[in-house]
């Protein structure tokens, strides 16, 4: 039996890199990974093919509905979806991805196992395949299995017409009519998808907004646009049915008067959340439980109720974002090695990759009003910036919440283009406590999107924005 210092189970973006991480502490480390390819579900059904088609879509849309406003002219009815080559685009951009972890992995000599590794006791592993058992040792193990799309409980799921949005990356077709059960992150993204691609989308969501986690402006500003372009919204509804016969799913929801309302699609996506997986893990024979939601209770370093065995990422409490299991990766394996790491999980920013984008890092305007701190916002328009305007991106804004008396950023919020790379800046203002004024006496290039973020600084530093 081989033993290792360290066996990380799971190979998707937390447990790959901190398996990374801990072989490059000087740690012997096994992964071990079910499935046939290394990445999870953010690099095989996730995060990595959903951005590759809504980078494809993105191109296709703006042939057909923009290419005219630059003063290309295309004849558009020599434009056609190679739906077929779409997909074989994105499986591309899986597979090269994937080749990039085989190539760490050897790189970082960690010996990879293909099979379902479940705990024997406290320090022994077994994997089994549909080829054989066996068993290794470890000194230190790590939890990183992640998670898998949740359903409702009277609804089936039949991958065929009934489908997650494992089976909405890989479809021969483009609806005709797409209803998305959830108004979160993965059903806007794959929403946008597939109404880019002609499908009429339906959106139904049982909150009073979407992605409710989010500062309300955001879902706000992001539903205006979204139904410019023809997605509708059922907001306020409760999904009771859900059937599928003859190709055709009959949805069945009730409204916040009480009144049921009913859908007809070709396709049903439902999108309501995922749920960790922890299945015959053999949690229990290392005494290790979970909660009622499914996921496993650690300490503040991630250390589970037997001592040398850690969890990571989507089965430990918080939000279920890749880069979250990144940093707690790190952290497990720095902590290993004796070291102190540290993570702030309010300076963890969140993203939708929509167009325009949504991205959000701190606290949101309600929480800060729970927390009965004073507060003060500055907000810019994007379409206030030259270089939206020359772009053509002229939705959304920057909003800015700052504490009342010291002037430190509490909340950076942003809607529009590139919004995924401009919160960058607000994290890492964040992280350094930084105040509205700080980021408004800073030099930002024009004309650039990130101007927007200082212009909210000066709006919340006084009310005095430039261009406004």
């Amino acid at each position: 039996m081989i033993s290792y210092e360290i066996a990380v189970v799971g190979s998707g973006p937390g447990g790959y890199v901190a398996a990374i991480r801990c072989a490059q502490l000087g740690k012997k480390v096994a992964l071990v990974e079910r499935y046939p390819t290394l990445g999870g579900t953010c690099l095989n059904v996730g995060c990595i093919p959903s951005k590759a088609l809504l980078d494809s879509s993105h191109h296709y849309h703006h042939l057909l509905h923009q290419s005219e406003d630059h003063g290309i002219i295309i004849n558009k009815s020599s434009v056609h979806l190679n739906l077929e080559k779409m997909m074989n685009r994105k499986n591309d951009v899986v597979n090269k991805t994937i080749s990039g972890v085989n190539f760490l992995m050897k790189k970082n000599k960690i010996d990879v196992y293909n099979g379902h590794g479940s705990f024997v006791n406290n320090n022994t592993l077994e994997i089994t395949s549909s080829k054989e058992s066996k068993q290794i040792r470890f000194q230190h193990a790590i939890i990183a299995t992640g998670s898998k799309p949740n359903s409702l409980p009277f609804v089936k799921i039949d991958k065929e017409r009934i489908i997650t949005s494992t089976e909405a990356l890989v479809l021969r077709e483009v609806p005709k009519h797409l209803v998305i059960i959830g108004g979160g992150i993965v059903g806007l993204e794959l929403g946008q998808v597939y109404n880019r691609l002609g499908a009429q989308v339906s959106i139904i969501e049982f909150q009073d907004q979407i992605v409710s986690s989010m500062d309300v402006d955001l879902g706000k500003e992001l539903t205006k646009v979204f139904k410019r372009s023809g997605i509708k919204f059922y907001l306020s509804h409760k999904v009771i049915n859900v059937e599928s016969k003859n190709n055709i799913v009959a949805i069945q929801a009730e409204n916040k008067t009480g009144n049921l309302v009913d859908f007809e699609a070709d396709y049903c996506l439902v999108s309501v959340g995922r749920r960790p997986y922890t299945d015959n893990l053999g949690l229990e024979n290392i005494g290790v439980k979970t909660n009622q939601h499914g996921q496993i209770q650690v300490a503040s370093n991630l250390q589970t109720d037997c001592p040398n065995i850690f969890a990571i990422g989507d089965v430990v409490p918080g939000a279920m974002l890749a880069h979250k299991a990144e940093e707690e990766g790190i952290l497990v394996a720095e902590y290993i090695s004796g070291q102190k790491p540290h993570i702030d999980y309010n300076l963890i920013p969140n993203v939708i990759y929509t167009w325009p984008e949504v991205a959000s890092v701190g606290k949101t305007q309600q929480e800060v009003i729970e927390s009965g701190a004073e507060y003060k916002i500055g907000r810019f328009p994007m379409r206030a910036l030259g270089r939206a305007r020359a772009s053509g991106d002229i939705d959304g804004f920057v909003k800015i919440i700052a504490d009342k008396t010291t002037d430190q950023i509490l909340g950076v919020h942003i809607i529009g283009p590139r919004a995924s790379d401009m919160i960058a800046e607000g994290v890492t203002a964040m992280e350094y406590r930084a105040s509205a004024e700080d980021i408004a006496r800073m030099s930002h290039a024009h004309p650039t999107f990130t101007e927007a973020i200082k212009e909210a600084a000066l709006s919340a530093t006084e009310n005095r924005p430039i261009h406004l």
